[in-house]
């Protein structure tokens, strides 16, 4: 790390949890619930159609592409509406997709390692995604959570990275953001201005176009001890 770090801004999906359990839980209880309230839904829209329709919808809705949760709820009124059922349903059929969307399991290392650099370092969420890290229960452990929808552009739009600065009162250069995607994460920080850190989960290979983090780790833990590191140089300095 190239100087002081006085905060954190970390990625939540693929970062501190896996996406893709949730996403597969997401569309089993959504089919759940339709077979239950609405079957012409459930029958129209088994869950191999719910995703082509949900392709359809964010390829008609370039301008929502910031928005995952809206586009969800889109995906589910236009299915309602298609199968001839009540467009209402939709409110109640989104409040599954919300309850499913916060229920994750997080990677062994991340809620000790988040713990620990919590502890000494302002830590708000940057994120891309739609999870609530109220109802997921970590949110004591943030200053803030950011999302594309707040903001109204997603990662790697520098002015995503600069607002979270903003908020934390800091310059670029003293805010490390940590993420598993070598573009949307690492470049687009790197380009906004913020020290970088890649947290390798396994599902990227690093881009050879892309220059280098200027850390990489594979867990919260080793992050947590090399900030751990640097704070104690930079004290005894």
């Amino acid at each position: 790390m190239k100087s002081p770090i006085r905060a954190v801004t970390l990625d939540l999906d693929d970062t501190l949890w896996p996406f893709a359990p949730i996403g597969e839980r997401i569309e089993c209880a959504l089919h759940d619930w339709f077979v239950a309230h609405s079957p012409r839904t459930a029958e129209r829209f088994p869950i191999s159609e719910m995703r082509h329709l949900r392709e359809r919808v964010f390829a008609q809705f370039p301008e929502h592409a910031h928005d995952l949760g809206l586009l969800r709820r889109l995906t589910i009124e236009r299915a309602l509406k298609e199968s001839g059922d009540d467009p209402a349903l939709a409110t109640a059929a989104y409040a599954i997709f919300f309850r499913e969307r916060n229920r994750v399991d997080f990677y062994a290392d991340a809620e000790a390692g988040l713990q620990r650099i919590a502890a000494r370092l302002p830590v708000a969420g940057l994120t891309n995604g739609n999870a609530d890290l109220g109802a997921v229960g970590i949110a004591p452990l943030f200053v803030f959570s950011l999302s594309a929808r707040e903001y109204g552009a997603a990662k790697p739009d520098a002015g995503l990275f600069h607002e979270a600065c903003k908020r934390l009162g800091l310059p670029p250069h003293q805010v490390l953001h940590v993420g598993d995607d070598p573009r949307t994460d690492i470049a687009g920080a790197a380009a906004a201005g913020l020290q970088t850190c890649w947290i390798d989960r396994g599902d990227h290979t690093w881009p050879e176009a892309l220059a280098h983090a200027d850390l990489r780790v594979t867990t919260l833990g080793e992050l947590a001890d090399a900030l751990d590191a640097h704070l104690h140089k930079e004290q005894a300095a």
